[in-house]
């Protein structure tokens, strides 16, 4: 996967827009490198990404420039079939196992009669049927024509629109073979030998090569094909006024507010809310909890969730992409879409790879056909350390070995294994993420992890379970339940978590709200109204000492004393005088301890930022043993504290959960927000922890982790593979030890490189299995 950067900036009142292009074609690096950069020459588009594994590009273009329709035309035209993908339209990752599998049983059969018919060369057994150099041509000849077609025409294909690929470097070896075997074969005068052997083994191996690797993709997507197979295709519409009896459509013609019939057995097609009957519903794919959950009229369900109990209607409320599922798995896709920074070498090499093998091959031939034999003549007596075919080139022609060693050039080079380096990481990674719901946004988030040294977490809705209630109320000038009377009257213009809980107490003790006007919130410090005639002040100790509210001694010291045990305090003022003092509680989370704890384990130093006074914030901290910790942070502050800790070289997460998180979450490296949240803190956050557990922050870092490193360690492999072999095909191992590897050994080497590639990510796999 490659990003070809396009430093264009729109201009003002420019409409810019996303969109999924399905293209096939592409075989290695140097395609995604084709593909990006003949998107991004196109006037409009301002940046294009491409995966390799998933055959898709994602397009960010000015409308009213260009359309995607003709970017899909001219990808088609430049040898890349491509059409762009409807919103309606059903994911279906890409298959060409069949005909890989196809193709690779004729390539046996064929290298299995070409062993066959050199065994005399090789051990002395004589077939003589099978013998004759004219059947061998036979066999070269249909290898190329079947099974070795595919890859010479779109190898050629890719050499005409001058975007040489994998397929044009392995073509031109093996025509190249075929070609000097053949003149050898017509004018046997030349004095040359055939080695027909080698277009068929060549071609074999990289079929197998390919096949294997096909397989190991398949595993790789394993993932992203499960969350594809949750959603039901179908749904059971039913009359609300009649929910026994149905008719199935197809679930993209299903409508917001009409009701569907979910069976016992049944996977659940939208998100809803139970209308009628009552079950049981295995809710495992999104909360990781083998329980199922029971559910009645009411209770909301999730799309893609198992029906288990009884039979019940559901209320649509999400349909399409805007259900929790299509969410997840856009949030997959795009994930798997978005690079890491550190592919740029592999991309920048990758983009002129075939043309600098294409060069050394051309030099090899060169130098070792004019300078290589006059320099070592006696080099073909070295060469008897065994005539295997598999294992060097036996000629006494320079002009065959220098052309065969050209050829092992060609064939030895891999780019494939470059441009599998870091999709099939992020592939495996991402969806072992989802599966454990964990939704890691991409490549780049990966990255950034791996440097992380500092982590920021919220207080409210994040340490703390966020459903705080009513503890204490000290009584000032005003009656318990008038205070709560009046809290709750200038609360219900507000959404905040203590708003809610002063709202619930209030209504538990059925006591109405009153009529209140001319509202006003500070975020971060409290809300005032006018209640009744009487000017009402709610909020902290900074909020009414910002209007001059004088607080005695003695009232301070009652607030202190509850305070000091983790409890948050909402002072009432009425007309500029204190009236009482409601204390609420937060429940920390369970799992919060221990999560601290490991990612200290982890060296990382812990944060924790909260609006709450000192006392209230020193109290939580001191039961999580976090050392460092900022109180009475307003939200607008939240960010600033993250960019004071940038200042120091951080690189910096933060963990949130609400609105006022938002611009923290952005300002970060790495944001993390729990699923519970609100839609704005998801949206800004590079990993969605899909469980609502704090565990799983330990979880998703330890995961980007071990996909970070994998990249690395397929990035070395890819990179140290070729800087190894090209040498090595070129003959620099001849002059000394008389060993160099055959265009048939070439090519094996070069199609096991890409599926070790694939095997070292699918390890991650083993390593988080549940």
């Amino acid at each position: 996967m490659q990003v070809s950067p396009k430093p264009v900036e729109s201009p003002p009142n420019r409409s810019i827009k996303a969109a999924t292009l399905d293209v096939q074609g592409m075989k290695c690096a140097g395609c995604v490198s084709a593909v990006e950069r003949q998107l991004t020459q196109n006037p409009g588009v301002i940046r294009a990404q491409v995966n390799l594994i998933t055959e898709v590009a994602v397009v960010e273009y000015e409308a009213e420039t260009i359309e995607p329709d003709t970017l899909a035309e001219k990808l088609t035209s430049r040898g890349f079939p491509s059409q762009l993908r409807s919103a309606n339209q059903k994911r279906v990752l890409p298959k060409q196992q069949d005909n890989l599998n196809s193709q690779l049983l004729i390539a046996v059969i064929l290298v299995a009669l070409s062993t066959l018919g050199h065994l005399e060369h090789w051990v002395g057994i004589k077939i003589p049927a099978i013998s004759n150099i004219w059947f061998h041509w036979g066999l070269a000849t249909l290898t190329l024509i079947f099974p070795g077609r595919a890859i010479i025409v779109d190898g050629f294909k890719g050499l005409r629109y001058g975007t040489p690929n994998m397929n044009t470097l392995v073509g031109l070896g093996a025509l190249t073979a075929y070609t000097a075997s053949f003149i050898a074969l017509v004018f046997p005068q030349l004095g040359w030998e055939c080695f027909f052997a080698e277009p068929v083994m060549l071609l074999g191996f990289i079929l197998l090569g390919r096949t294997l690797e096909g397989r190991a993709r398949k595993r790789a997507s394993a993932a992203l094909e499960a969350l594809l197979a949750l959603q039901p295709p179908v749904a059971r519409l039913v009359a609300k006024n009649n929910a026994q009896e149905g008719i199935e459509i197809p679930i993209e013609q299903l409508r917001e507010g009409e009701w569907v019939r979910v069976l016992p057995g049944e996977k659940i097609p939208v998100d809803g809310e139970i209308v009628a009957g009552e079950t049981t519903v295995d809710e495992s794919m999104l909360t990781g909890e083998a329980i199922p959950i029971s559910k009645h009229l009411g209770d909301k369900v999730t799309a893609g969730t198992m029906n288990q109990g009884g039979a019940i209607s559901v209320q649509a409320t999400d349909i399409g992409e805007n259900t929790t599922l299509a969410q997840i798995i856009k949030l997959v896709e795009d994930a798997q879409t978005r690079k890491a920074p550190v592919q740029q070498l592999a991309d920048t090499v990758a983009g002129y790879f075939a043309y600098g093998v294409m060069a050394t091959a051309s030099l090899t031939f060169l130098f070792w056909y004019f300078i290589g034999t006059k320099i070592w003549e006696g080099i073909f007596p070295t060469m008897t350390m065994g005539s295997h075919e598999m294992a060097m080139v036996t000629t006494t022609s320079p002009l065959l070995l220098s052309l065969k060693l050209a050829i092992a050039v060609l064939v030895v080079a891999c780019p494939c294994a470059l441009g599998l380096a870091t999709p099939t990481a992020i592939l495996v990674g991402t969806g072992v993420g989802a599966e454990q719901g964990l939704l890691i946004k991409g490549g780049d988030i990966l990255e950034q992890v791996h440097r992380l040294d500092t982590i920021v977490f919220d207080k409210t809705g994040t340490l703390t379970v966020g459903k705080p209630v009513v503890t204490d109320y000290i009584e000032i000038n005003c009656s318990e339940n008038n205070l709560l009377q009046l809290a709750a009257t200038v609360e219900s213009g507000t959404n905040h978590p203590l708003a809610s809980a002063i709202i619930k107490a209030a209504k538990e003790r059925e006591l109405p709200l009153l009529e209140a006007e001319d509202f006003q919130t500070a975020s971060g410090l409290g809300v005032e109204a006018k209640v009744e005639q009487q000017q009402i002040l709610l909020g902290n100790r900074s909020w009414l000492e910002k209007h001059r509210v004088q607080i005695s001694p003695e009232i301070e010291a009652k607030a202190d004393n509850i305070a000091q045990v983790g409890k948050t305090l909402v002072y009432l003022a009425i007309a500029g005088e204190i009236a009482g003092i409601i204390a609420l509680q937060d429940t920390l989370r369970e799992e919060g301890k221990e999560t601290i704890k490991q990612l200290q384990k982890m060296g990382l130093e812990v944060v924790m930022l909260t609006g709450d006074s000192e006392e209230v914030g020193n109290a939580i901290a001191q039961q999580l043993h976090i050392s460092q910790v900022y109180t009475n942070v307003t939200p607008e502050n939240k960010a600033a504290k993250i960019k004071s800790l940038q200042a120091e070289d951080k690189i910096v997460a933060m963990v949130g959960d609400g609105i006022n998180d938002a611009v923290a979450l952005a300002q970060a490296n790495i944001s993390i927000s729990l699923h519970s949240g609100t839609d704005v803190a998801i949206e800004t956050a590079g990993i969605v922890l899909m469980r609502d557990n704090l565990k799983d922050v330990v979880k998703a870092i330890d995961l980007s982790l071990a996909t970070f490193n994998k990249i690395r360690q397929n990035l070395f492999w890819a990179l140290g593979y070729n800087l190894f072999a090209i040498p090595v095909a070129a003959g620099i191992l001849l002059p000394k030890f008389g060993i160099v590897l055959s265009p048939a050994a070439a090519g094996a080497f070069m199609a096991f490189s890409s599926v070790i590639v694939v095997t070292n990510s699918l390890l991650l796999r083993r390593r988080f299995a549940n």
